[in-house]
């Protein structure tokens, strides 16, 4: 074998291993999330298939004729590539949670092709071993291509792939790229599939390209769907990936569906009578935004969304209409605050979510000094945040939002936090004793002086060094 070919060939199975790691997260997404424990379990369970392919492919190499070995193995990665879809859309509605959750879905959708595809690489180094004092040449040049490959992988879907198609495109393309060069290489080597081997591999391409899309809209960061009320014909709900994010009756924007959106509507309706300037990081629905600029005629929302394909969905068909008193920026949020005026709002909302977690780099010390620069004196800060059980994460933020304000309180659930389920929480602080809020009984109860020190405790402040969101939510 060329070193050319060599060199592509363990090229393009180690870019085609790396894709499929990244695809599976946002392929995953509907069933179990996007966090830092998700990511944690893809990248490993992927390791340990490319270390068990490794290791098996060196031995075939050792035990088996290896050339006539590369047809069948790329074919059967492209083949084992097709079948991830349906095995995705299959086990996901009833994996669960959690980080076993998790290994699981990804072991049984995309353990075997990271194995199979990871066999090429000693395969092909033992086709090109002629000569002992080629060996580092040799081996040392396969591990380059199998790096770069990588790279090319990883950048190549991070940067282009995932923002031009869907997930299912770039695995069905994939699977037909491996399918068809490891057809050729077959044949080329004067051999053909057998009748039995080519039903098979066309009833796995079926069975992927059949499969179904649990996303109406696919974006850079969301598996987005949008579901009719059936009680009220211009209600609409809201998903992102696997959680319930916003209600939107699309004739009354004062009729809010969720009880986190009317608890800080209620925030909104207790501070002074008149107009607003109000920002809101993360924009979802854009339903409390729509709120603020029904209940308080002149007032400003800018809302800092990180997702402009989210925002068009929501002007298509959510209601969201943008004027010069309701601004849409589409930027990282933490980004976009550096850019807002001092002293220049009279109420901030954290609304950002990625899975069931408020994205780390937006809980932070850091941030929170950030928001404070933002807000007028007097000025309220209102975080929904989504804990249950000891609430360690929710209890992290107010401390956090107590090591910078001088008032902080939370809204609970009346009668306290569940201890078998996360809840949302509304956390509030200012730099003035907060307003009065009228809570309606069912929505919850405001939680504030010596009762909110001892809900905080002992939780730690966050700092841009350590913020552990995803790992302390309840789950």
């Amino acid at each position: 074998m060329r070193s050319w070919k060599a060199s592509a060939a363990v090229f393009g199975s180690s870019a085609a291993v790396l894709v499929l790691e990244i695809i599976a997260g946002r392929l995953m997404a509907p069933y179990v999330g996007i966090s830092l424990e998700t990511f944690t379990g893809i990248i490993g369970t992927m390791l340990a298939g490319i270390a068990v392919g490794a290791g098996l492919g060196g031995w075939l190499a050792d035990h088996r004729e290896p050339r006539p070995l590369l047809g069948p193995l790329l074919v059967a990665g492209g083949a084992l590539t097709w079948l991830s879809l349906p095995i995705v859309t299959t086990l996901g509605p009833g994996v669960g949670e959690g980080p076993v959750a998790i290994v699981v879905l990804t072991t049984a959708a995309f353990f075997g092709p990271a194995v199979v595809l990871s066999a090429i690489s000693p395969i092909i180094a033992k086709i090109r071993l002629a000569r002992l004092d080629e060996t580092g040449t040799v081996v040392g040049g396969l591990s380059a291509a199998g790096t770069i490959g990588a790279l090319a992988g990883t950048f190549l879907t991070g940067f282009v792939l995932v923002a031009t198609l869907t997930s299912r495109a770039i695995v069905l393309g994939v699977g037909a790229i491996l399918v068809l060069v490891g057809v050729a290489v077959w044949v080329r080597l004067g051999r053909r599939p057998d009748v039995p081997t080519v039903a098979v591999v066309l009833a796995m391409g079926f069975m992927g390209a059949s499969s179904p899309s649990q996303c109406q809209l696919e974006t850079s960061y969301f598996c987005v769907r949008i579901v009719d009320d059936p009680k009220l014909a211009t209600g609409r709900t809201l998903y992102l990936d696997t959680l319930r994010h916003a209600y939107v009756d699309l004739d009354d924007p004062t009729n809010l569906g969720l009880r986190y959106v009317r608890l800080l509507a209620d925030v909104a309706d207790g501070l002074p009578d008149g107009p607003l300037d109000a920002v809101h990081i993360g924009g979802g629905g854009f339903s409390f935004p729509r709120y603020v600029e029904a209940t308080r005629p002149a007032s400003t929302n800018e809302v800092l969304e990180i997702d402009g394909d989210l925002v068009g969905l929501a002007e298509d068909e959510l209601g969201l209409v943008r004027s010069d008193t309701l601004r849409v920026t589409v930027s990282d949020a933490r980004l976009a605050l550096d850019d807002r005026p001092t002293d220049s709002a009279d109420l901030v909302v954290g609304d950002a979510f990625g899975s069931q977690s408020v994205p780390w780099h937006l809980t932070t010390a850091e941030v929170v000094t950030e928001i404070d620069r933002i807000l007028r004196p007097g000025g309220v800060y209102a975080m929904n945040v989504i804990d249950g059980a000891d609430s360690d994460f929710a209890r992290a933020q107010l401390a956090t939002l107590a090591d910078r304000f001088a008032h902080v309180a939370v809204i609970l659930p009346r009668g306290g936090v569940p201890g078998h389920r996360a809840v949302n929480q509304i956390l509030l602080a200012s730099s003035a004793p907060l307003p009065e809020l009228a809570i309606a009984p069912a929505d919850g109860e405001l939680v504030e002086g010596p009762a909110v020190d001892r809900y905080i405790g002992d939780a730690e402040v966050l700092t841009d060094e350590r913020a552990p969101a995803d790992l302390l939510v309840f789950r």
